[in-house]
């Protein structure tokens, strides 16, 4: 990978992050840079998911809501992690 796409990975973590954290209610208590590592995460397997199952020329935006559904996910799970209290209460 080159260095452009170690930086647009980290743009994209950013933003898909930061839109899983929105989606999520309430105050999360995690640092910025883990919430673009979850968003990175998510971005990820979520164009694994769907990336596979769709090509498209232009921008997927259902690979895109799979992205931030997927973030939105990971940051419940680990925000509910770092306070230590289980999920659901």
């Amino acid at each position: 990978m080159t260095i452009t796409g170690i930086i647009w990975a980290i743009v994209i973590g950013l933003v898909i992050g930061a839109l899983g954290r929105l989606v999520v209610p309430g105050k999360q208590n995690i640092p910025i840079w883990l919430t673009i590592v979850v968003g990175i995460v998510a971005a990820l397997i979520g164009t694994a998911i769907v990336g596979s199952l769709s090509d498209t020329k232009g921008f997927d935006w259902i690979e895109f809501l799979v992205q931030v559904v997927l973030a939105a996910v990971g940051v419940a799970l680990v925000s509910g992690l770092r306070s230590g209290r289980s999920i659901g209460r």
